[in-house]
């Protein structure tokens, strides 16, 4: 059994993309017998340790935070006392990432590369020189498509040493769950997540008022955010009235009755920042076709266009609006491609297919060694 250490800056409680995917993919490692450790930073500010399903987690002392990058004196020190055999970084956290690169140089290391840094453009400058050689110095990298690989400035030059994990999904879980909202015999569309600006729900609302009024839909938008009112704002600017209904947070077990009241989900990101797009596994584990768009992410990976949705490109309400309209228009190809969605979700993203793949990235780390 192997010592493995994953480090980010943080952990669950804290909910998000990259933070379910640590926390799925650490304790399916222990359940295996391994001895995982989790490094982070604690946003009560002290340290503090606890273990959580057999995962010891290990809170370091935060001083504030940056530019979305908890500051934290003592996660260098302590991951320098650390002996893993793996050590697993994952990207963006130039805290973690730079502690492993000078501390910890004489053990080898992987890099789970999340996403490209999209916004904070200004610190990437100083820190481009930094990345390319943290990157350079790791191991191996580990991507969750090759989409990503291929459209990232940083990834593609390091493609040789790239290894595609995409992210899992418990399709069980999703399956045969009763709707949350009830229908009303309108096509209903789905969307949820971050209500940021990279996720673009003001086009979604946009495509919305932009259907002929003999279609007759309804909008449920999930989740919530520092737009969620400008984007209310928006829908009642647009005269949408009750075509939109915003639901606001739903709970992790009410996401699967969430998905369970919809006829389409629709992510229509419109920035890089979507690097996946975990919801629409979720979505496709649900049985739902998905509308997305192109960005050269994971977004084109996860549907397959006229398989298992359809894919238009960003930032484009009118395209997205002729999308929704014609599949309103075929149930019967909805159906098919919900179908085919659900059969890859459960042949493709099962949790046990993505842990397998990264245990045979950490078999081939350790023979290198």
């Amino acid at each position: 059994m192997l010592s493995i250490v994953h480090v980010y800056k943080d952990y669950w409680p804290v909910v998000g993309g990259i933070e379910n995917h640590i926390k799925d993919l650490a304790e399916a490692e222990a359940a295996l017998g391994h001895q995982v450790t989790v490094l982070v930073t604690n946003p009560g500010g002290q340290q503090a340790r606890e273990t959580i399903n057999g995962v010891r987690v290990i809170r370091a002392g935060r001083l504030t935070t940056v530019a979305s990058t908890p500051l934290s004196v003592t996660l260098p020190l302590l991951l320098a006392r650390l002996r893993p055999d793996i050590t697993q970084v994952h990207f963006p956290y130039p805290v973690g990432e730079l502690s492993q690169w000078l501390l910890g140089r004489r053990r080898q290391y992987l890099i789970a590369y999340h996403s490209d840094v999209v916004k904070q453009q200004r610190i990437l400058r100083f820190y481009n020189p930094l990345l390319r050689r943290v990157l350079a110095s790791a191991v191996g990298i580990l991507a969750a498509s090759d989409n990503y690989v291929q459209s990232s400035p940083y990834l593609r030059p390091l493609a040789h040493k790239c290894t595609i994990v995409p992210y899992a999904v418990d399709a069980k879980r999703f399956a045969g769950a009763e709707p949350l909202v009830a229908r009303d015999g309108r096509f209903t569309l789905l969307f949820i997540g971050r209500h940021r600006y990279y996720k673009g729900g003001d086009d979604l609302l946009r495509a919305v008022a932009q259907l002929p009024a003999d279609v007759p839909v309804r909008l449920l938008f999930g989740g919530d955010g520092p737009l969620r009112g400008v984007w209310q704002q928006l829908s009642h600017s647009l005269g949408l009235g009750d075509k939109v209904q915003f639901v606001g947070e739903v709970s992790e077990a009410d996401l699967p009755r969430f998905y369970a009241s919809g006829d389409l989900f629709v992510l229509p990101a419109n920035s890089r920042a979507e690097a996946f797009g975990k919801v629409l596994q979720e979505a496709m584990a649900a049985g739902l076709p998905c509308l997305t768009t192109e960005l050269g992410t994971g977004t084109s990976f996860v549907v397959q266009d006229g398989v298992t949705g359809c894919i238009v490109p960003p930032k484009q309400p009118e395209v997205l609006a002729s999308a929704i309209q014609q599949l309103a228009s075929e149930p019967e190809l909805c159906r098919k491609m919900g179908q085919a969605g659900q059969a890859r979700a459960r042949r493709e993203f099962g949790l046990a297919q993505m842990v397998a793949k990264v245990q045979g990235v950490y078999t081939a780390v350790l023979q290198q060694k």
